[in-house]
């Protein structure tokens, strides 16, 4: 019996299409990996502007002070040492008289000479004076006016005296006083200012009132120095050197 002869078209052919599939999907990855990924865009940082008032001005920055400026304002707020008890203090001054609430002529000053010492604390100057001068500086100026109760005191009545010519002490060349001048008279406590107000040949009556005792009186005040005093000034109640005091 003849077998039946099997076409070559029954042969059910192989196929290829399951290995192009295969490959296909391995080169889309590789291209998917060579292919760069794409960035997000960056997000746009949006800042908020302040609206601008235009009734309110800017405000300026101070100017920075050059060095030498703060410098000298750093040493006038530090001009030296305040006056207080236990310092010598150097001063010039002009002084006159407040009569019906006039000022006179100068009467007395110190400018132009030696500036005059004290010892501050130790009743050196008048009271109101040495009151004024608390807590001053070197270059302050003060003007003020004192009653008779804070310079020189009310008048004494009972101040005049007799007292012979050879307690007085004239200026060089004059040998006899004059009323109404102004001398030093030597006692037992010192030399004191009067007034004389009747001259002898032998004796003098004065008044030893001080000359400004019972008178308002305007000063003027210029500091020139403070400083510490030293041991020995404040044991002796006054201030040495030049316009102090000399033994």
């Amino acid at each position: 019996m003849t077998e039946p002869k099997t076409s070559k078209a029954s042969k059910p052919k192989a196929t290829k299409a399951p290995k192009k599939e295969t490959a296909a999907p391995e080169k889309k990855t590789a291209a998917a990996a060579k292919k760069p990924v794409e960035k997000a865009p960056a997000k746009k940082t949006t800042v908020k502007k302040e609206a601008v008032n235009p009734a309110k001005k800017p405000v300026k920055k101070p100017a920075e002070k050059p060095a030498a400026t703060a410098t000298a304002e750093k040493s006038d707020s530090k001009a030296g040492m305040a006056i207080a008890d236990n310092c010598v203090v150097s001063f010039h001054y002009r002084l006159c008289e407040i009569i019906n609430g006039a000022k006179s002529a100068w009467l007395e000053q110190s400018f132009g000479r030696e500036p005059l010492l004290y010892l501050h604390g130790h009743g050196n100057v008048i009271t109101g004076l040495e009151e004024a001068m608390v807590g001053k500086r070197a270059g302050d100026e003060i003007a003020i006016t004192l009653a008779p109760e804070q310079a020189y005191g009310p008048r004494r009545p009972n101040a005049v005296h007799r007292v012979p010519v050879k307690h007085l002490t004239l200026p060089k060349g004059q040998k006899r006083a004059v009323p109404g001048q102004i001398i030093t008279l030597k006692t037992d406590k010192g030399a004191k200012s009067a007034v004389v107000v009747k001259a002898g040949k032998f004796t003098v009556d004065v008044d030893i009132n001080h000359p400004f005792a019972g008178r308002t009186l305007h000063y003027e005040i210029q500091v020139q120095n403070v400083r510490p005093a030293s041991m020995e000034e404040i044991a002796h109640r006054h201030a040495h050197g030049m316009g102090g005091h000399h033994h």
